[in-house]
């Protein structure tokens, strides 16, 4: 059975609004006193579970009690996966909700921009909420042991805030700062620049390192998770601050490494089904999903149903899923990337074939394009894990595993960076190669391992993990002619796009009420 975080019971609600101020502006909204609510380092750990279930549900029911307005609704891990992957060559949407991502036409009002802000700023209120019930003069009446556990819990609060505000740096480059000394009331939050963020980030994380555990309860917070969201901050510092850090990303990849406390999953697909809580060799850190206790339409649900056809003759069975959505397939220079799809010895290249075309003349016709195969609903048996016309999926969603460090590190030396040898890096890859392949036939060399490498490596590896437009835009990429897939721009062959779009805009409803916010470039 799988161990899942326990839910909150608790009645924690949010405050329905349409605007990040007022979310800011006060706490969470409970059905019962804030005394009783943490009544107990066991009550505790409900509203902390709360704080973890922030960034794949909606609210307390699957389809009600939402935590707060908006014009869709969905998950904050749904949000980041259509902003991370929808524009980029890893994914074209069929839906029509989501042209304006796919086709880089999105603008201050989009359904998804909104979401993803509000979603993310709900998060850190919460988050803020509970490490300001956290503080020394709040435990005091607990016995030691109890406040030494909720001292782990606040420093566990502080990574989401962290990985939170992460996003927010990531995707909308600003955005209003709150923490849990802000005022609760009659306030409105100063904009942090990208700069700031990045520093507050940093800080933050570089705090609570050695408050974290090196073990704790699958699906918390561990040492390797802050570790890993250090590096991933240093591999792209240079788009968010203008200056590298290649060589701390090393040095934080290497605490990971030398931990001695992660290897690689010999076989690459059980990471991405059902019994993949299991995988704890690898996943450093997951979200935690399951059709019973913590139930979305969101995260895994939707990359497994979303990736299956409903019109084609693929079987939505062979993915542990009743009935495929069908709303995005890759376009085609994903699978271009494997070579010949039909030969490809790597064990990453699994694309549902059958009917489709490669490469797309009409974007939102289901047969243009492959279906991704790489997530699945199915224990390691075999056997279907929920029935997701009711629930949802069972499968947790890796958010940071030990073959994206090596990939980290090793691009981090050819860019210059100190703390590992060429030769120690060379070793990373081709051992994330040997995985892939099953014996060294994929192995590449020094001269191979160059910047272009690790771009396609990259798509490759981390297919569908909502990394692709961090990687693209630090390779300059994302916007601009270097790179050109079919429909980006919204045109058949692909164009540049105007630079803008390397961004996200700041809602214009949250504009309306912050005026310490703007767009310049929207």
């Amino acid at each position: 059975m799988k161990k899942t975080i326990i839910m909150l019971t608790l009645g924690l609600m949010a405050a329905t609004t349409t605007s990040c101020v007022d979310d800011l502006d006060q706490r969470p909204v409970f059905e019962k006193d804030a005394s009783v609510v943490y009544s107990s380092p066991d009550s505790y750990l409900q509203v902390l579970a709360k704080a973890y279930a922030c960034f794949v549900i909606t609210g307390q029911e699957k389809d009600g009690d939402k935590d707060i307005d908006s014009e869709k609704g969905y998950d904050l891990s749904r949000c980041i996966f259509n902003m991370q992957e929808d524009p980029t060559e890893e994914s074209i949407n069929t839906w029509s909700s989501l042209y304006n991502i796919s086709h880089f036409k999105w603008d201050a009002n989009d359904v998804w921009v909104q979401d993803g802000y509000y979603r993310l700023y709900y998060t850190i209120s919460v988050c803020n909420e509970f490490i300001r019930n956290s503080g020394e003069s709040s435990i005091a009446r607990f016995d030691e042991a109890g406040q030494q556990r909720i001292r782990n819990m606040k420093a566990e609060a502080r990574f989401l805030r962290a990985l939170a505000y992460y996003w927010v740096l990531d995707l909308y480059a600003q955005g209003p700062f709150s923490d849990e000394n802000t005022p609760i009331s009659g306030y409105i939050p100063e904009r942090y620049s990208d700069v700031q963020l990045f520093e507050f980030i940093e800080n933050e994380l570089k705090e609570i390192e050695e408050e974290v555990p090196l073990d704790n309860e699958y699906g918390r917070v561990t040492r390797g998770a802050v570790w890993s969201l250090l590096a991933r901050l240093y591999l792209n510092a240079e788009v968010y601050t203008r200056q590298a850090y290649y060589t701390e990303c090393i040095s934080y990849c290497n605490k990971v490494i030398n931990c001695g406390k992660y290897s690689l999953e010999p076989e690459f697909y059980k990471l991405f089904n059902a019994s993949n809580h299991l995988r704890t060799n690898e996943i450093i850190f997951p979200f935690v999903i399951d059709a019973t206790t913590t139930v979305t339409f969101g995260a895994t649900t939707n990359i497994i149903c979303g990736s299956c056809s409903n019109s084609s003759s693929q079987d939505p069975a062979k993915y542990g899923i009743t009935s495929g959505w069908g709303n995005f397939r890759v376009r085609g220079e994903i699978p271009a990337k494997f070579g010949d799809v039909a030969t490809s010895k790597d064990s990453r290249c699994m694309f549902y074939t059958d009917g489709q075309t490669q490469y797309l003349a009409v974007y939102n016709d289901q047969t243009n394009g492959y279906f991704s195969e790489k997530f699945t609903n199915l224990y390691d048996d075999g056997t279907q894990a929920s029935n997701t016309a009711l629930n949802g999926c069972s499968t947790d969603l890796p958010v940071f595993r030990l073959a994206d460090v090596y990939l980290m590190a090793a691009e981090s030396v050819v860019r210059g960076g100190k703390g590992m040898t060429r030769s120690e890096a060379l070793d990373l890859v081709n051992k994330v190669r040997e995985r892939a392949y099953g014996d060294i036939s994929g192995n590449i060399t020094d001269a191979e391992m160059n910047l272009q490498f690790f771009i396609d490596e990259r798509a490759r590896e981390l297919l569908h993990e909502s990394v692709c437009r961090t990687d693209l835009r630090r390779f300059d990429m994302f916007t601009s002619d270097k790179y050109i897939w079919q429909w980006k721009g919204g045109v058949m062959d692909g164009t540049a796009v105007d630079p803008k779009y390397e961004i996200y805009p700041i809602p214009a409803t949250e504009l309306s009420v912050n005026t310490n916010l703007s767009n310049p470039n929207y």
